[in-house]
């Protein structure tokens, strides 16, 4: 096999391979791009909206997408693998793993890792997506392509990493994502020819359920980087710089409460009061209700309380 040869095949393999090593140039820091072409691609693909128009249908499984992709994202990517916030079964946990993963943000095991390292370390140097420390752009997407943050730090889920199956999902992360576009594809192409009032196709509802969705969820939740540890107010005095913002809590499911976060990461709940609405704790309270999750980790009124809801609003 030739030279070019094996670096095809090697950057192939980086695209579906999560453990693929890249180039090593000495530079950490270095984004390499060839590897981002998914990422790249998946942004481009909203291009395509003008030549596969729109439809209830197409339109409907996008919003559809972002709810339980962001759900997954955030009541157990976050909550639960990152937090441990609740517990959960073997079984649901690969269900929720999986459609975590189905929105493109790689594997469970990087996502909480990466996240755990953010919190030993907030705005500090060693962040590596600290907006303050690094700038927006770096903080909001930058980070997660450079090659020093493209493996999971295997030290900080040890806990995790006994399950074969996360191992699974973490290693080929891409995986998910592509049987998705598959799926996507079917659906659409099946509803052309059998229904076709729904006036859809397969490429339609891969540019819609698929790219636009994708392209929306990894906006909302990167700009819990950039935006939050900026722009909004701070109710407790953390070491860190993490700020409430409505808007971002709106966009992600209760994530912009991060000022209540970081002063307390172990709550499954992070609108702390009964005004700060968290549609990702409601939803994790149905499942507890269901008998699928249990143990929900509650805040403690001394915690919550550690600053009077008078001054709440402090800049």
């Amino acid at each position: 096999m030739s030279r070019a040869a094996r670096a095809a095949r090697a950057l192939c393999l980086a695209w579906v391979d999560g453990r693929a090593r890249g180039v090593d140039d000495g530079d950490p820091r270095r984004i390499d791009w060839l590897r981002q072409v998914p990422f790249i691609a998946i942004h481009a693909g909203c291009l395509a909206l003008p030549w596969v128009g729109a439809s209830v249908a197409a339109v409907t499984a996008a919003l559809l997408l972002y709810a339980l992709r962001m759900f997954a994202i955030t009541g157990f990517y976050h909550r639960y693998f990152s937090h441990q916030a609740f517990r959960a079964g073997r079984a649901v946990q690969l269900v929720f793993a999986v459609l975590g993963a189905s929105a493109a943000q790689r594997g469970p095991l990087w996502w909480a890792s990466h996240h755990r390292h953010h919190h030993v370390h907030a705005d500090e140097p060693e962040d590596s997506h600290s907006a303050l420390r690094h700038g927006f752009a770096w903080s909001h997407f930058g980070w997660f392509m450079a090659r020093e943050n493209f493996a999971p730090r295997d030290d900080l889920v040890r806990s995790l990493a006994r399950f074969p199956e996360l191992r699974f999902l973490d290693r080929w992360d891409a995986l998910v994502p592509l049987s998705l576009v598959a799926l996507l594809w079917v659906v659409g192409a099946l509803a052309e020819r059998y229904a076709p009032g729904l006036r859809t196709s397969g490429a339609q509802m891969v540019v819609w359920g698929f790219c636009v969705s994708t392209v929306a969820l990894y906006h909302a939740t990167f700009s819990i980087n950039s935006l939050a540890h900026r722009f909004g107010r701070r109710r407790y005095e953390t070491r860190d710089a993490s700020r409430n913002n409505a808007w971002l809590a709106a966009l992600t499911f209760g994530e912009g409460w991060h000022n209540n976060h970081h002063h307390y990461p172990a709550s499954a709940r992070q609108g702390f009061f009964w005004w700060e609405v968290d549609l990702t704790y409601y939803g994790l309270r149905l499942l507890a209700v269901l008998g699928l999750i249990h143990g929900l980790k509650p805040v403690p009124a001394a915690v919550r309380n550690a600053t009077s809801p008078s001054a709440k609003d402090r800049t």
